[in-house]
């Protein structure tokens, strides 16, 4: 029987309504979870363990990054089939890309979590959580990369973003579609997935902001984030990647003081592309 290591690192999933606030808060134990999940002894052993009990806001780089030590260190175990990790979503999407930068594996590592609470009517950290086990037992999920799997979708972490604030189906992947479903405890996949490049790194500079860009924006935040000291800033510009004409002098001020400049676009679909002259243009 195939075993898999499950690793708790807090989010809605193990969280439950304090009677005296009446909001969700961190209350249930990785083993406590477990429970719910039942019958799932009959598909694999299962080993458990916390790493965090961690609201998603709370994640940031660093906690990421140990994370990704941590589950390497359980991946190289050779009776480890795989890894599920449960996550709050805010910052899902993040923590399972750097993820997926970091660990150099074919075996699966699967994300998930809850957008309900256990205290809400139809809580499902249950259920994604026995899917994500199923998919990480699974075969045909090795030498995918890391995978998120909720209400039954799974997608490929390079790919996924977070686009409901309250629906169960809160994950999805705008531009494909999910790479594959779970159906009745059985994995089916769709397509193929674009494995990310691995960046294996021991620490991670956070002097990084992400800037986006909106009508009439001027340079003030740019010039803010290179007097911080920042060594990196990426603009999530419009379009093909273009930005308002006064955000010019703040993006060509940090080229000259050797801070990194990378330019996206805030659109869903599409990519960046010197297709404009005018200025603020890509080209320009």
């Amino acid at each position: 029987m195939k075993k898999v290591a499950v690793v708790f690192n807090g989010g809605t999933i193990s969280m439950l309504v304090d009677e005296r606030i009446k909001v969700a808060i961190p209350g249930l134990t990785g083993e406590e979870i477990m429970k719910m999940v039942t019958g799932i002894e009959r598909f694999c052993e299962i080993e458990t363990y916390t790493f965090s009990n961690l609201p998603s806001p709370h994640m940031n780089v660093k906690s990421m990054l140990d994370l990704s030590k941590f589950i390497q260190n359980l991946l190289a175990r050779k009776d480890i089939h795989g890894v599920v990790v449960t996550h709050g979503t805010d910052t899902l999407e993040e923590t399972a890309y750097l993820l997926d930068l970091t660990l150099d594996t074919p075996k699966p590592v699967i994300i998930t979590g809850a957008m309900k609470s256990s205290s809400e009517l139809g809580y499902d950290g249950p259920s994604n959580l026995a899917e994500a086990i199923c998919t990480a037992i699974s075969d045909q999920a090795m030498g995918r990369g890391v995978l998120v799997c909720f209400n039954g979708k799974l997608n490929s972490a390079s790919e996924v973003t977070k686009v409901n604030t309250m629906s169960i189906d809160a994950f999805a992947t705008p531009s494909f579609g999910p790479l594959g479903i779970v159906d009745n405890n059985e994995v089916i996949f769709y397509r193929k997935n674009t494995l990310s490049k691995k960046i294996l790194v021991d620490s991670i500079n956070t002097d990084v902001d992400v800037i986006k860009c909106t009508a009439g924006q001027d340079s003030s935040l740019i010039n803010f984030c290179i007097e911080k000291g920042d060594k990196g800033l990426i603009l999530e510009a419009m379009g093909r990647g273009n930005v308002p004409p006064t955000m010019i002098p703040g993006i060509e001020r940090a080229i000259r003081e050797n801070v990194l400049v990378i330019l996206v676009s805030r659109c869903f679909e599409g990519r960046v592309h010197d297709s404009y002259g005018y200025e603020g243009g890509v080209k320009c």
